[in-house]
């Protein structure tokens, strides 16, 4: 790819092109779409979802939301954009987005729907509107004084004055959405293989782990048989509720003490630190468990470092089945019925200690742990995988585009 820009080009190109690309006003590439669902064509109310585009309103919300007089609404039909003017922290001009799962589907008459012309990529138009090179032409018209009640006040005659900056030749529009769609491809693989290895974590937590009422689980290893033995989690491990320092210890020095209290310092089984003290109240070591115990209670982490521990979480000296073993706490909604009917939701130390937990002689929790070890350390890998990808796609939106 050619990192040379001239005139008006990306910043990132694909070899062979060198023609300056054009402005051209969105009504010039496409055609508004008016036609009403009056025949009932279709009785698919649609909405637009951040990460799939215009779904089944139906199942996004697990019930309704569109009015039922279906016949006054856009009618769709695959391929069509519809550009929604709500507007959120995620799309702060709107979303624009195209319909792909469905044969057909309708909208209110509040979207704005336009079907691109032959002479340009419908997907280069589709990955376009997935990045912020457009923001600015909405932003002129629908500044944030003109916003009202939710919605960017933009006219559809201002909105299809909208300038887009395009390749002139279909070609290079090809390239570009050809890339993208391999990467959105990969993207979509990769997040499979993510969520059933999700599944498969859950599978095995709810079937290799006993609970009070069932003295052996559901599956277990070769060569091991024999009840259970029910303990509460005090006899077996340490508990420390955590005690947060005076806040005029509070530093954003790493060479401090690291300050974790509750779940926002808690992200994806790891801890994410946000700030540092100099003064040590309660402490949790390198290898032990932390807990929140405070709304939302139950969310996991192992320490990688001795840190300070303050109000909302509690520390746990156990090993790594304790860790997963509690995941099956969190999974199966245990903490929340011992919170139950209080206006906070949280757990005190003798509620962590009296929990009872069911355990197998040792040789058992080595094996049960050192499985889950594994499936853990794959999630993570994929996890990563995901986010370089996510990354590379987010990079040639920003650099493939003007």
């Amino acid at each position: 790819m050619d990192k040379k820009p001239k005139g008006m080009v990306p910043k990132v190109r694909f070899k062979g092109f060198t023609d300056d690309w054009e402005q051209r006003k969105l009504k010039s590439i496409s055609t508004r779409i008016l036609r009403k669902n009056k025949d009932l064509q279709s009785d698919r109310p649609l909405t637009i979802s951040a990460q799939d585009g215009l779904v089944d309103q139906t199942d996004y919300f697990n019930k309704q939301i569109a009015s039922k007089q279906l016949t006054k609404y856009f009618l769709l039909t695959r391929g069509d954009f519809a550009y929604n003017k709500s507007y959120s922290v995620d799309f702060p001009y709107g979303a624009i987005k195209r319909l792909n799962r469905y044969k057909n589907g309708v909208l209110s008459t509040l979207y704005l729907v336009f079907k691109p012309l032959d002479s340009v990529n419908s997907d280069f138009l589709e990955h376009y509107y997935d990045t912020s090179k457009w923001y600015s032409e909405i932003y002129r018209n629908a500044a944030e004084g003109a916003r009202n009640h939710g919605l960017l006040n933009i006219s559809a005659e201002d909105f299809f004055n909208t300038t887009l900056i395009i390749p002139v030749k279909v070609k290079e529009q090809n390239k570009i959405a050809n890339l993208l769609n391999i990467i959105n491809k990969l993207l979509s693989l990769q997040q499979r293989k993510l969520d059933l290895l999700k599944q498969l974590k859950k599978g095995l937590l709810q079937k290799m782990f006993a609970d009070k009422n069932n003295k052996q689980p559901v599956l277990r290893f070769d060569g091991f048989s024999g009840d259970w033995e029910q303990r509460k989690l005090g006899e077996v491990a340490k508990v420390t509720m955590g005690q947060s320092p005076s806040s005029k210890y509070y530093t954003t020095n790493p060479n401090d003490h690291i300050l974790i209290q509750g779940n926002a310092d808690l992200k994806s089984g790891k801890v994410v630190p946000r700030v540092w003290t100099k003064e040590i109240t309660k402490s949790v070591h390198n290898g032990e468990i932390i807990m929140t115990v405070r709304a939302p209670v139950g969310y996991l982490a192992i320490a990688s470092m001795n840190a300070v521990i303050g109000r909302g979480v509690a520390a746990i000296e156990g090993d790594k089945y304790l860790f997963y073993l509690l995941q099956t706490k969190l999974m199966n909604n245990t903490w929340k019925r011992i919170s139950s009917g209080s206006t906070f939701e949280s757990i005190s130390s003798n509620d962590i200690k009296k929990l009872k937990v069911t355990l197998p002689k040792d040789n058992e929790r080595n094996s049960i742990s050192k499985l889950m070890d594994v499936i853990s350390h794959l999630l993570s890998l994929q996890q990563r995988r995901l986010g370089k990808l996510t990354y590379l796609k987010k990079f040639f939106l920003q650099k493939l585009f003007i």
